[in-house]
């Protein structure tokens, strides 16, 4: 875990306004590592700056609360919500595009936005299902 820390894969606004315990078992914690050292990182040197993880691991309750689908790979620490650190919607389709031809392996990439036009990177990394998915939502 060169670039990417536990704290931040696991900090949440939401967890600490509801006062939800967010806190990862040892396995997930290892699920965390095993995505930032077979993803993030390599993501990060082929981008060359760096990248705002904005949503990493989500035990069950924050998952509800923010509207995660029940089966994500977020409750399992094997997903990520990136941005650049422009964090516009050019810099993170680029990512995206990066991402895509970098020939590093993942289980889904999602391009995402949202109602007010926020935009971000969803990726996934569970080793039993590395099948490059990308997806545009």
């Amino acid at each position: 875990m060169k670039y990417f820390t536990n704290r931040e894969l696991t900090r949440s606004a939401t967890a600490l306004r509801l006062g939800i315990n967010n806190v990862p078992t040892e396995d997930i914690r290892e699920n965390l590592r095993v995505l930032v050292d077979c993803l993030l990182d390599p993501l990060r040197e082929m981008w060359g700056a760096p990248l705002i993880v904005t949503s990493g691991y989500r035990c069950a309750e924050l998952n509800r609360a923010v509207g995660g689908v029940t089966n994500s790979h977020h409750l399992k620490g094997m997903a990520a919500d990136l941005v650049s650190y422009a964090n516009t919607a050019c810099e993170n389709a680029r990512l995206m595009r990066v991402l895509v031809a970098s020939g590093l392996h993942w289980t889904q990439a999602i391009w995402e936005c949202d109602r007010r036009g926020s935009t971000w990177v969803h990726v996934s990394y569970d080793q039993a299902k590395l099948r490059n998915e990308v997806i545009y939502l």
